[in-house]
């Protein structure tokens, strides 16, 4: 495996360990020339679909835009980089079991805007305002109304990090 860091094609395995879900092998690497050390991870390949994008274009299904998506609109969220993996292992796991060999991009995005939904309010807010594109502060302020209502109709406890029994935060209102 090539060293991420001087690029030298020789580095040593000094650990490795299952993933989480079982379907990836976690290995600890040691570069021979610079000595620093990496993580890979080793994936069963699984023949992916091609993603149709809104212009027709096709391109190849690419977990890494997943993360890159779910990490920008959880930035400075108190959402553990675990979780993030975890969402992105769900969605790759279900575009992989609909068997398709093209999907539609909405399909991807509606189920990383699923996830963020029950993740995080914030991010999922961030996530919609980017993906969906909206064309003005009315469609935006009728989404987050959308989200408002969602949110009243569950359990307070899982609407917010918040404690169960924890005053509402008082502040600015946007």
């Amino acid at each position: 495996m090539r060293c991420p860091f001087c690029r030298t094609p020789d580095s040593r395995v000094v650990d490795s360990r299952l993933g989480k879900e079982g379907d990836a092998i976690r290995r600890r690497r040691r570069c021979d020339r610079c000595g620093r050390r990496f993580t890979t991870y080793e994936r069963a390949d699984a023949t992916m679909p091609l993603v149709v994008k809104k212009d027709g274009r096709r391109e190849p299904f690419d977990r890494h835009k997943i993360v890159n998506g779910l990490l920008r609109a959880c930035e400075k969220r108190a959402v553990p980089a675990d979780t993030i993996e975890a969402v992105a292992d769900r969605i790759e796991r279900q575009v992989q079991e609909r068997g398709e060999r093209e999907i539609a991009s909405s399909v991807v995005g509606e189920a990383v805007m699923r996830e963020l939904h029950a993740l995080d309010a914030v991010a999922y807010v961030r996530f919609a305002s980017v993906y969906r594109s909206f064309g003005d502060v009315h469609e935006f302020m009728h989404e987050l109304e959308d989200l408002i209502a969602e949110r009243r109709a569950e359990p307070r406890h899982r609407t917010s990090g918040r404690a169960r029994d924890a005053p509402p935060r008082r502040g600015r209102r946007a």
